[in-house]
């Protein structure tokens, strides 16, 4: 897969799909902290992406990105993160190279160098040819991510397409396939994959007799879609946590009046950025749903941190670290997040908090609620009109939102602090309603 990052997109779009933009070319770019030059250009790259996968949309509506993303936003169940991670995630010589693989091996079983051979015949002047190691580099991704299998017999292997599981199956089952992982992609914890797949299965459908309207019988839409990009480093974390290695990143933090900032290469222009250089070794990654934020946590020379995933641009592998010492500082953290609502490592504190049941006559939906969502907290008293729930969490900023959430069916009872915080908050929240 190619190496180029893609944060300046992901933060461009981000700030075009927040904040409409900015009311001039100088105020966007300097918002986002890039140059104007930079700002045409990479505006110029998202104009090509979105026309090559939105050809159908009248001229009025592809002219102006920031319109086009509104309209076909509302318009098209595929999200950003997939048009943005097709473009970026291979290099256009990969892409060319790669489709020529696929199609060569969709027709029968290939051995490496008759590949080679086929490549050097087919790609376009212009593009550089492979050399064998290319070829089987590509090969063994193939093969690893799936798409391609080794049939079995003596050397030299040969290959070929494993699409064994969608060539067996009708068109109905197909359909059931293809509704389930649309559902799933959609619904869930957003998913590259999920979205790729669902791609690729719909793509088969329509290449059959099935019309657009017939595989797009839902519209989905993610309650924080521009927070659906973050996940674009997942897999990349994802990577260095299981090979035990080292990253390093441009962090900006969520008070920082800039995310993101261009790399200069001319040391004549170069500017101080708004961006902490980070170099730390990750350990876990978390998913706050309620706020549909990613959490990194990782251990760096202060010891335990952690980056929200919006932050972390230009982010690159380091070297690995010793297996033992790094279970050991897995370990130290799991014990941090012992009891933790979400990622707070703070000083342990007991919460007693009294819920009230609702009427005789309706469901006790608030119990409900708490027994499915309380975490590892404990009922300890419970009567005909209330219940007390306990519980010992890591300070109490994470389980504010949640307890806030009951209204007038919860009342804090200990802490002390706690509770005369509760109490300040709702008289504050008062105090903004007038009588009428």
């Amino acid at each position: 897969m190619a190496k180029e990052s893609f944060d300046k997109e992901i933060q461009f779009l981000r700030m075009l799909v927040l904040t409409s933009g900015a009311f001039s070319r100088q105020q966007f770019a300097e918002r986002l902290g890039i140059s104007v030059h930079t700002f045409d250009k990479t505006i110029r790259r998202l104009k090509d992406v979105i026309s090559s996968m939105h050809q159908h949309l009248p001229q009025e509506q592809s002219a102006e990105l920031s319109e086009t993303i509104r309209f076909s936003y509302y318009d098209s169940t595929d999200p950003l993160l997939l048009f943005l991670f097709r473009a970026k995630s291979v290099k256009e010589s990969e892409s060319q190279r790669i489709s020529l693989l696929l199609a060569a091996m969709n027709e029968q079983a290939l051995t490496t160098m008759e590949l080679l051979d086929m490549c050097c015949d087919s790609l376009p002047s212009g593009l550089p040819l492979p050399d064998e190691k290319t070829i089987r580099s590509d090969l063994k991704y193939l093969e690893e991510v799936g798409v391609i299998l080794k049939e079995p017999g003596p050397r030299p292997y040969r290959y070929r397409i494993q699409d064994d599981l969608v060539r067996s199956l009708s068109e109905e089952e197909l359909i059931d396939l293809y509704d389930f992982v649309d559902v799933m992609a959609n619904t869930q914890v957003p998913s590259v994959q999920g979205y790729l797949l669902r791609d690729g299965l719909k793509k088969h459908l329509l290449r059959g007799e099935f019309e657009q309207h017939a595989i797009e019988p839902f519209l989905y839409k993610y309650h924080y879609y521009s927070r659906i990009l973050d996940e674009a480093h997942l897999f990349t974390l994802l990577h260095a946590i299981r090979h035990r290695r080292r990253v390093r990143f441009l962090y900006f933090s969520p008070k920082s009046e800039k995310s993101y900032a261009s790399k200069n290469t001319n040391p004549l222009f170069e500017r101080d950025t708004a961006g902490k250089a980070q170099k730390t070794l990750p350990l876990k990654i978390v998913y706050d749903h309620q706020y549909g934020r990613w959490y990194l946590l990782s251990h760096g020379r202060e010891g335990i941190r952690k980056y929200r995933m919006e932050g972390i641009t230009q982010i690159e592998e380091d070297e690995s670290v010793d297996e033992a010492w790094y279970e050991e500082k897995k370990n130290e953290l799991e014990e941090k997040l012992r009891y933790s609502w979400l990622i707070d490592t703070g000083k342990p504190v007991t919460v007693r908090v009294r819920f009230y049941n609702p009427g005789d006559s309706e469901p006790n939906f608030v119990k409900e609620r708490v027994l499915l969502q309380g975490q590892w907290g404990q009922i300890v008293l419970e009567d005909e009109y209330s219940f007390i729930y306990e519980i010992t969490v890591n300070g109490t900023t994470e389980i504010k939102p949640w307890l806030r959430s009951f209204g007038s069916s919860c009342e804090v009872l200990e802490p002390i602090r706690f509770r005369r915080e509760m109490i300040a908050e709702w008289k504050e929240i008062k105090s903004y309603y007038e009588s009428v």
